[in-house]
C-alpha cells in the first residue's frame, strides 16, 4: 500500500498543497515549524480518523479559514492497495449549532462515496512516530490505552464501534452512580447499564488481549535486533478486570508473562459481570465505575525492568521505535498489506549504531516518509537512494 497523491486544503498551516508522492523512502527536510509534521499528521488522519497530535478537531482547521461562519479543512489522497487505485477524502467541518455554539465534525468519503466514520476505518493504513509519543511509555495509562485503541481500530473496525458504545454506556452508568451516591434510590437500576457495559467491555478486553500478544511477538524480535541482543522486551497488559487475577493482588518486577488468550468472549463477559456486581456498592460510594477496560494499563519491560519508571531516554526512544515497527508487522499480518510508515525526527537522540540499524530495516519498505532538520544524521547512501523534499514557509519543493 502506498500513497500516490496528497492534497491539503485549509489544513493546519496549509491553505493549499498538492503533491504527487513516489513509493519508497521520502525525506522531508527543513527547519522546525515549517509544516513537515503537519504532512505526516494529515496522512495519519486518513488512517486513524483521529489526530494523535491535536486535542480538538477545530485545531486542525487553518486559523484564517476558522474565522468563517462555516469553515472546512480537507485532506484528499489517492493510494494504491493490492494493485488497485483508491480515493480517500476527510473533511473537518466547523459550524454553529442551533444554540449558536461552534462545533466541529468529520466526514469521510471512500472512493467518493460518503461513509459513516467507523466505516471509513481500515481502507488505508499508516503507522506514525512522533517524539511526543514517548509519553506512551512514560506517561499515564490513558496515553497507553489511546495508543492501543488507535492501532487496533485501523485493523479491526468493529473494535472502534464497541469502544464508542462502551464509553457512552460508561457515561450513563457513572451518571446513575452519582445520582445513587447523592440521593439514594434503587440500585438495581444499574442492571440495565451493566449488561451493556459487560457486552462491549468483554469484546474490548478480548481484542486487546490478542492484539497486544501478537504485537509483542514482533516487538520482542525487533527490539532484540535494535539493542544488539542486549535487551528482551515484554509488553505487560494489565486489564482492570483480569480473568487471571494475580495472587494477593501483588506483582513483582520479574513476574512471568500471563497468558489470557484462552478466554473466549463469553467467559470474559461472565467474569466481568460478576466483578461489576461485586464492586457495585463501592462504585456507588465513589460515584464512578472502578473496573473495566477504561482502567486498563500496558507496561513495557526490558530485561524485567519497567521502562516507564526506570528506563533511560535512549531505552524509551528505542522501545517506541520498536513498537512502531512491530505495529507495521502486525498490520501487514492482519490485512495482507504494508502500511505507510511516518517517522518524525526519528534519528534524534539515537547513537550511530542504532541509527544504522534502523535505516537498515527500512530498506525495501513500500513507502516511508521521514522528517528531519539535519540530513547529516542520515547515512549518505540512504540519502542518495531516497526522494527528497525541501519544505519552508508551507511550500514544498523536490530536492
Amino acid at each position: 500500500m502506498h500513497l500516490t497523491h496528497l492534497s491539503l486544503h485549509n489544513f493546519r498551516g496549509f491553505t493549499r498543497l498538492d503533491v504527487d508522492i513516489p513509493a519508497g523512502n521520502i525525506l522531508l527536510v527543513g527547519p522546525n515549524a515549517q509544516g513537515k509534521t503537519t504532512i505526516l499528521e494529515a496522512i495519519y488522519l486518513l488512517a486513524a480518523l483521529t489526530s494523535f497530535h491535536a486535542s480538538t478537531d477545530r485545531q486542525l482547521i487553518n486559523f484564517i479559514e476558522a474565522r468563517q461562519q462555516t469553515a472546512v479543512a480537507r485532506i484528499v489522497a489517492e493510494f494504491e492497495r493490492a494493485g488497485r487505485s483508491h480515493h480517500l477524502e476527510l473533511r473537518i467541518i466547523q459550524e454553529r449549532d442551533r444554540q449558536n455554539r461552534e462545533r466541529a465534525r468529520k466526514q469521510i468519503l471512500v472512493d467518493k462515496v460518503q461513509k459513516k466514520l467507523n466505516e471509513g476505518l481500515g481502507h488505508f493504513n499508516a503507522v506514525l512516530f512522533l517524539p511526543q509519543m514517548l509519553g506512551v511509555i512514560e506517561g499515564s495509562p490513558s496515553d497507553r490505552r489511546r495508543y492501543v485503541d488507535l492501532a487496533i481500530s485501523q485493523v479491526i473496525p468493529p473494535y472502534a464501534s464497541h469502544l464508542a458504545d462502551y464509553n457512552k454506556v460508561l457515561s450513563q452508568r457513572n451518571a446513575l452512580l452519582k445520582q445513587l451516591q447523592e440521593h439514594g434510590g434503587d440500585k438495581f437500576q444499574l442492571d440495565f447499564w451493566d449488561e451493556r457495559l459487560v457486552r462491549h467491555g468483554a469484546e474490548i478486553i478480548h481484542t486487546r488481549i490478542h492484539a497486544i500478544q501478537e504485537i509483542e511477538r514482533s516487538a520482542a524480535r525487533i527490539h532484540h535486533d535494535l539493542t544488539q541482543s542486549n535487551e528482551v522486551l515484554r509488553l505487560d497488559y494489565r486489564p482492570a478486570y483480569d480473568p487471571v487475577p494475580t495472587p494477593n493482588g501483588q506483582r513483582t518486577l520479574l513476574d512471568a508473562p500471563t497468558d489470557r488468550s484462552g478466554f473466549p468472549v463469553n467467559k470474559l463477559t461472565d467474569g466481568f459481570r460478576t466483578a461489576l456486581a461485586e464492586s457495585r456498592q463501592q462504585d456507588i460510594w465513589r460515584g464512578s465505575t472502578a473496573i473495566g477496560p477504561h482502567r486498563d494499563d500496558l507496561r513495557f519491560r526490558a530485561n524485567g525492568i519497567d521502562l516507564g519508571s526506570y528506563g533511560s531516554r535512549g531505552q524509551v526512544r528505542t522501545t517506541m521505535l520498536t513498537l512502531k515497527m512491530a505495529e507495521v508487522d502486525w498490520i501487514r499480518a492482519r490485512t495482507g498489506h504494508m502500511p505507510v510508515l511516518l517517522l518524525d525526527e526519528v534519528l534524534a537522540e539515537l547513537d550511530p549504531q542504532r541509527r544504522a540499524d534502523l535505516l537498515g530495516r527500512l530498506s525495501g519498505w513500500e513507502q516511508v516518509l521521514m522528517t528531519t532538520t539535519d540530513l547529516n544524521q542520515f547515512d549518505p547512501k540512504f540519502v542518495a537512494s531516497a526522494a527528497r523534499w525541501n519544505i519552508a514557509n508551507g511550500r514544498l519543493e523536490a530536492g
